[in-house]
């Protein structure tokens, strides 16, 4: 049985109005690479965005609807505990694809997510908290699947949750989370961790984490298939070629990956001017010549030198000059670090906030989380309840509880 894992799509990311077509690019040879597969597996993010614009829709499902264009390869639904859709027969009919939604996707639970969506236009099944078992020649193969959840309930929702690995089966638990040491973002510290991960599974499949990278815990090989689309541009995602991850489960199981070739380089380099006889622009223009004489590119690579100074001001105009000198052969960024570093930690603040996508009120309760901690309050209740006294006017009761005042919430929400 031949498994393809994709993950992060992002669907509609675009960094500049050049980069539009990249994530549709790059996830439509992920799909073609997968298409001589026995089943598909999509691991979260799949849109960039909660509520994606028409365009987005139209592009993604006309991607997503071609594993419907093949024939069933030979596998089948043994069982599962999900209450499928009637319009699911159309994948199961074809190469099953089966997704669980990441936090870029995550509504309450009175809406309905993109990935729901899709599961609604027969595309895909849609996972949370389910097990679904697939055989082909006699191999079986269970997936138990748990969607994104804020952070800090993803160990208690897994252990409430408590998926047993089941008997003649090769079982794959497939996760969208950070996972200690691999965490996406400090704003919200990981509560799963390689130590507490559940015991007995043959592979765990982690999305959310956009470098791609395996390794083995136990007898458990820890899988992340990385994004198929740069969004962080940061340091560990050049590192990181684009990817889709690729099972082999036989009378051995092998894994590899699979590079996406039409996925756009990105180069991401540390340059410090220099205080010298040599311009700025000369030191900038030198390290950007040496980047592109250094290899061929099939599209315009993207180049990020982060610039720092100690005694040296590099005026934004400048800046803009020198990227738009080089705009026809790369897409080039030139951030500066010379503010303060308090100034540098709230950019730094806010960047990590964008790049998770979170709602105003995730954002709300991540701010009071942070405040709260650094006054070293030690309060008892749960930082949403506080957050719903507060941003429901309740700002006397909040405060009596914070002053040890009252000591319970009974009477929120009444």
């Amino acid at each position: 049985m031949k498994i393809s894992i994709l993950s992060d799509l992002h669907f509609g990311y675009s960094y500049t109005s050049e980069l539009d077509n990249d994530s549709f690019d790059n996830a439509n040879e992920a799909i073609e690479k997968s298409l001589d597969s026995d089943l598909i597996i999509l691991g979260g993010d799949i849109f960039d965005i909660r509520a994606p614009k028409t365009p987005t829709w139209g592009k993604a499902m006309d991607i997503l609807s071609k594993p419907l264009l093949k024939n069933n390869p030979g596998i089948k639904l043994v069982e599962t505990d999900k209450s499928l859709k009637e319009i699911s027969q159309r994948t199961l009919n074809h190469i099953p694809v089966v997704s669980i939604h990441g936090n870029h996707e995550r509504l309450t639970k009175l809406d309905v997510n993109t990935v729901e969506s899709l599961e609604n236009a027969g595309l895909l099944i849609h996972l949370h908290l389910n097990t679904i078992i697939f055989e082909k020649d006699g191999i079986k193969v269970a997936i138990h699947a748990m969607s994104s959840v804020p952070e800090r309930y993803a160990k208690e929702v897994l252990d409430r949750w408590n998926p047993q690995p089941i008997s003649g089966c090769t079982n794959i638990l497939l996760l969208h989370q950070s996972i200690d040491p691999y965490v996406y973002s400090p704003i919200e510290p990981p509560s799963l961790s390689l130590s507490n991960l559940p015991k007995g599974f043959d592979i765990i499949i982690n999305g959310h984490l956009h470098g791609h990278n395996m390794e083995k815990i136990d007898n458990t090989t820890l899988i992340m298939p990385g994004s198929t689309v740069i969004t962080q541009f940061e340091k560990n995602e050049a590192s990181s070629p684009k990817v889709i991850a690729q099972i082999e489960i036989g009378n051995e199981t092998k894994i590899e990956f699979v590079s996406l070739e039409t996925a756009r380089k990105f180069i991401y380099e540390n340059l410090e001017i220099e205080n010298s006889a040599t311009s700025f622009r000369e030191q900038i223009e030198r390290k950007v010549n040496q980047i592109l004489y250094s290899d061929e590119f099939k599209k315009k690579p993207v180049i990020k030198i982060k610039l720092t100074a100690k005694e040296l001001s590099v005026p934004d105009q400048e800046i803009r000059t020198i990227e738009r000198k080089y705009s026809e052969n790369a897409i080039l960024l030139l951030p500066k670090e010379f503010e303060s570093k308090e100034l540098s930690d709230k950019i730094e603040l806010l960047k990590n906030l964008r790049e998770q996508k979170l709602s105003i009120e995730e954002l709300g309760i991540t701010i009071l989380k942070d405040n709260l901690d650094e006054l070293g309050i030690d309060a008892s209740f749960d930082y949403d309840t506080m957050f719903k006294l507060l941003s429901e006017d309740e700002n006397d009761r909040a405060l009596n509880i914070l002053l040890g005042k009252q000591t319970t919430l009974a009477q929120v929400g009444r």
